[in-house]
């Protein structure tokens, strides 16, 4: 019978590594396995580029696709290609509407845009660690003039809120032409409309011609909604908030838990058994 491979799709941080970027030896053994038995491993997170690294590096991904910034940028991996991979799609948008909105409710947030081939603009402070690669400190009122139409993602953070208040305030003011989701903290990221990880899962799926019911996904935030919904399987970490339970068909165990390995160590199962 030949071998019919799946699409596997993982979120990173809080699904592949906890949040102090613990990978443990047991997931990376079994991401690893399930790549080596010719699945298509896709790491799916709202990343960038630079700042996945080095988890693909640690997990031993450098060919076959990857999602970053929260699907507005897919990329083809390749070591033989300059940088190890190249873009095949990007979608930008214009955030001044929504930074003109939040900076008006958060005056003293921070603010992070990603531009595709350009520094990371940063407006205020960010703890260290949370971004990645090479940053360029402006002031807000300059983002605007600075990104134009060319952004992929913005992450607005503000430690003095929770969650909730940021579920609240995105409720009540409206983010027009943006797709948005709240993180494990007092962190918004913002996305070009209609793009999730989901919408550029499909258009690798669609490359790869894997079929919607050969589909696997596994995330622990809001911004993996939509990514569970779409996989033929979708399959939530035992820490994420209920809303994203509701969102997947099972749950398996938390990120401290190795709830992943679980999961991948399943699909090799019946492989290995006598």
């Amino acid at each position: 019978m030949p071998f019919d491979p799946l699409l596997v799709a993982l979120d990173v941080d809080g699904t592949v590594v906890d949040h102090d970027m613990v990978l443990t030896d047991r997931v990376r053994d079994a991401v690893r396995a399930v790549a080596a038995a010719g699945h298509h491993v896709v790491v799916a997170t709202g990343r960038s580029f630079v700042s996945v690294q080095p988890v693909l590096a640690s997990l031993g991904l450098d060919t076959g696709y990857l999602v970053t910034s929260n699907g507005a940028v897919t990329s083809r991996l390749d070591p033989a290609l300059p940088g190890g991979a190249e873009d095949v799609e990007v979608v930008t948008f214009d955030p001044a509407p929504a930074l003109a909105l939040l900076g008006a409710e958060l005056p003293d947030a921070a603010f992070a845009v990603e531009v595709p081939g350009d520094d990371v603009l940063v407006a205020g402070p960010f703890p260290d660690g949370e971004l990645d690669g090479p940053l360029r400190t402006v002031e807000l009122a300059e983002l605007t003039a600075l990104v134009g139409a060319r952004a992929t993602r913005v992450v607005v953070r503000s430690p003095e809120h929770t969650t909730q208040d940021f579920v609240e305030l995105v409720g009540r003011v409206g983010l027009a032409g943006v797709n948005y989701a709240v993180g494990w903290t007092a962190w918004l990221d913002l996305a070009p409309q209609g793009v999730t990880k989901a919408s550029a899962l499909e258009l690798v799926r669609t490359r790869l011609g894997i079929a919607p019911e050969r589909t696997l996904a596994v995330g622990d935030g809001r911004n993996d909604v939509e990514m569970l919904r779409w996989a033929g399987r979708g399959v939530a970490m035992g820490q994420g908030p209920q809303e994203v339970h509701d969102a997947a068909d099972e749950v398996t165990g938390s990120v401290a838990d190795d709830g992943l390995a679980d999961v991948l160590e399943g699909l090799l199962a019946p492989a290995t058994s006598p």
